[in-house]
């Protein structure tokens, strides 16, 4: 149980202290610094694009629910007997929700998880906007090949391998963007999924999950960037019309001819 170990004192924790630091952190009086700051934070989180920001929010508050005693590790890790024997299936979204209890670790891996959500949100504002269930398939099909390779390492929370993954997608598709390493290197884009995984390493997590997001990537990179563009190849990845049909905005016909009602009516002398 090597991922689900440091989880385990929180199962024994009072919860005190977890409603003090939620007192503490409420915002103050209207006009106040405090209330001004918690406005100038909605405002720049509803401007992040709908995918990310439903993503990042679930995983915020998956993470407030497990350190306020809402909800234990123990119920969100990914546990294939109690999935399909127990028909525990919410296991199969909420490991990727959680990246671990607050704690002095905790800070830095918020850090490197934030830096993480940035390129998700530069990768569905780039090369997926207006595509919005592209991106949403994207996440399904990482998902569900995360899911079963991880089932051969026995990793129990894949979100950092998800992030991991949308980041190598990014980098791959932005080749020739340099970026800048916490202040510390400046570097092409394709070598930050391996920058990040050596720093992921320095803060004691395990490489795998680093490793599978990357494999993922590269497979998904492949046949949808790759594979189609090659002599014989196509498109294999092909998002489910439904999908297209919910989050897609439909296209305007070109040759459509509105109704006279419907027509704008020339201004009146």
């Amino acid at each position: 149980m090597g991922q689900l170990d440091q989880f385990a004192p929180l199962e024994s924790r009072l919860g005190g202290t977890a409603s003090g630091s939620r007192r503490e952190g409420q915002p103050g009086p209207p006009g106040s610094p405090g209330s001004m700051a918690w406005r100038g934070l909605a405002t720049e989180f509803l401007q992040v694009p709908a995918v990310t920001r439903t993503y990042t929010a679930a995983c915020v508050l998956t993470t407030a629910a497990v350190q306020l005693e809402l909800l234990s590790p123990f119920q969100l890790y990914f546990n294939p007997h109690l999935v399909f024997r127990k028909f525990q299936v919410w296991r199969l979204v909420t490991n990727f929700l959680f990246f671990g209890p607050l704690g002095f670790s905790f800070f830095f891996n918020m850090l490197f998880v934030r830096c993480r959500f940035r390129y998700c949100r530069m990768l569905e504002e780039g090369s997926f906007r207006g595509r919005t269930a592209d991106f949403v398939f994207m996440f399904l099909f990482g998902g569900v090949l995360m899911t079963l390779l991880g089932l051969l390492g026995s990793l129990f929370f894949l979100g950092q391998a998800l992030t991991a993954m949308l980041v190598y997608v990014w980098s791959r598709r932005s080749p020739r963007v340099r970026v800048n390493f916490f202040g510390l290197l400046t570097f092409q884009a394709p070598f930050l999924p391996w920058a990040l995984m050596g720093f992921s390493m320095l803060l004691g997590n395990s490489i795998l999950v680093d490793l599978l997001g990357i494999a993922v990537g590269h497979i998904y990179y492949f046949l949808e960037d790759v594979f189609p563009n090659q002599p014989g190849g196509k498109r294999l990845l092909l998002t489910p019309g439904f999908l297209k049909l919910l989050l897609d905005t439909p296209e305007e016909d070109p040759n459509y001819l509105p109704l006279p009602e419907e027509q704008p009516q020339p201004p009146q002398q």
